[in-house]
C-alpha cells in the first residue's frame, strides 16, 4: 500500500484524536491547518488549539489563515502537494478551489450517521432527540453543508447513561480508527463513495448557553435527555433562588400520584433528587449529579446525606417566583 501525503485541518480535541491517529499511521502529514489562536481563560491569553499543540510537538508546519478564500492561501496549500486533505471540526468553509486542490480531494470526519444531524452539534442533538444510535461518517467533501458522498460509516448505541462528553470521547476514538481505514482504502483504490440518502436529513444547530436553562413544564424524558446532552457543555441548569443549580446526570422517573407545580423538589430518592415536571407536574425528573452555586460537582446522594437546606423538599426550582401552593 502506498503512503498518502496528507494535509490535516482541524481545531478542537475531537480533531486532535484524529490527527494523532494519522501521525501513528503509515501516511505522511505534510501540513496542518487549524483556527488562529483565540483568547482563553481568565487572563484571556491567546491560546493555541489542541490540534496546533500536537502538530508543534511533532515538528509539523502549522497554517492558521483567517480564510481560505484568498489566492495566496490557496497557493500555499497547493505548494504542499498533498494527495488528500482530512478535515475534522476545522471551523472554516472550504471553497471549491480548495476542495479541488489535493489529488484525491478532501474528506471529512462527521460525528453522526448522515444524512441525520448535518451541521455544528451532531453529538448533542442526537442525545437530546432521543436517538437510539449515533456514529461517525467519513465523507468526500463537496460545496454543501455535510452533503458529500459517504465513504465509510460506523454506528454506536446511545443509552440512558450516555452524555455529550462520553459520546464525544467514544466517537473520537472510533472515528480515528475509521479515518485510518478510509485512508488505507483510498490509498489502495479499494474505497468508493455512495451518495447520501435523500430521506432523513436533519440539521444539528449550534449549541447556545441560553438553551441550557431547563423548563420544568417539559416532559421528564425530554429534560433527562437535555441534561445528558449538555454535559459537559453548556451544562443544564435551573434557577435556585437567584443562583444556578447545574445538573449533570438525570433520568425520567415514575409519575407522581399528586400534581405539584413544575420545578418543585419532591421527597428525595435514595441517591437522587426528585423534581416535579411536565405540564401537570405529575412527572418526575430524577437527578443524580449536580453542582450547587459556588460548590463542586457532586453526587446527589452526597448532598442528600448532608441535608443541604437549599435542596429541602418543597423548594422550587425555575425562573418563576410563584410561591409553592399558589397557581402560576
Amino acid at each position: 500500500m502506498s503512503s498518502l501525503r496528507v494535509v490535516f485541518a482541524g481545531t478542537p480535541e475531537f480533531a486532535e484524536a484524529h490527527l494523532a491517529a494519522v501521525l501513528a499511521s503509515d501516511h505522511q502529514v505534510v501540513g496542518v491547518y487549524t483556527q488562529p489562536d483565540r483568547p482563553a481563560g481568565r487572563g484571556r491569553k491567546l491560546t493555541p488549539s489542541p490540534v496546533k499543540r500536537l502538530a508543534l510537538e511533532h515538528g509539523l508546519a502549522v497554517y492558521q489563515p483567517e480564510s481560505l478564500k484568498s489566492a495566496d492561501a490557496q497557493a500555499e496549500l497547493a505548494a504542499l502537494e498533498a494527495d488528500i486533505m482530512v478535515v475534522v471540526a476545522y471551523g472554516l468553509l472550504l471553497p471549491q478551489a480548495v476542495l479541488d486542490t489535493p489529488r484525491l480531494g478532501c474528506i471529512n470526519v462527521h460525528a453522526s450517521l448522515l444524512p441525520r444531524w448535518r451541521g455544528a452539534a451532531p453529538i448533542q442533538r442526537a442525545i437530546e432527540a432521543g436517538d437510539a444510535a449515533s456514529g461517525v461518517t467519513i465523507m468526500q467533501m463537496d460545496a454543501g453543508l455535510d452533503t458529500g458522498a459517504m465513504l465509510l460509516e460506523i454506528e454506536t448505541p446511545i443509552d440512558e447513561e450516555t452524555t455529550g462528553g462520553t459520546l464525544h470521547d467514544r466517537l473520537a476514538e472510533q472515528g480515528a480508527k475509521a479515518l485510518i481505514d478510509a485512508l488505507d482504502g483510498l490509498a489502495r483504490g479499494a474505497l468508493s463513495a455512495a451518495p447520501q440518502p435523500e430521506q432523513g436529513v436533519t440539521y444539528a444547530a449550534k449549541l447556545s448557553k441560553a438553551e441550557a436553562e431547563l423548563d420544568f413544564t417539559q416532559s421528564a424524558e425530554m429534560l433527562a435527555r437535555k441534561v445528558r446532552a449538555f454535559n459537559p457543555w453548556p451544562v443544564a441548569w435551573a434557577a435556585l433562588n437567584d443562583e444556578r443549580l447545574r445538573l449533570y446526570m438525570a433520568r425520567a422517573g415514575e409519575r407522581t400520584a399528586d400534581a405539584s407545580l413544575p420545578g418543585t423538589l419532591l421527597d428525595h430518592g435514595p441517591d437522587h433528587l426528585r423534581i416535579a415536571c411536565g405540564e401537570s407536574g405529575q412527572q418526575m425528573l430524577c437527578v443524580s449529579e449536580v453542582q450547587l452555586p459556588g460548590g463542586k460537582r457532586l453526587s446527589a446522594s452526597a448532598l442528600i446525606n448532608a441535608h443541604h437546606p437549599r435542596l429541602a423538599p418543597g423548594s422550587r426550582l425555575g425562573s418563576e417566583k410563584t410561591p409553592i401552593g399558589e397557581s402560576s
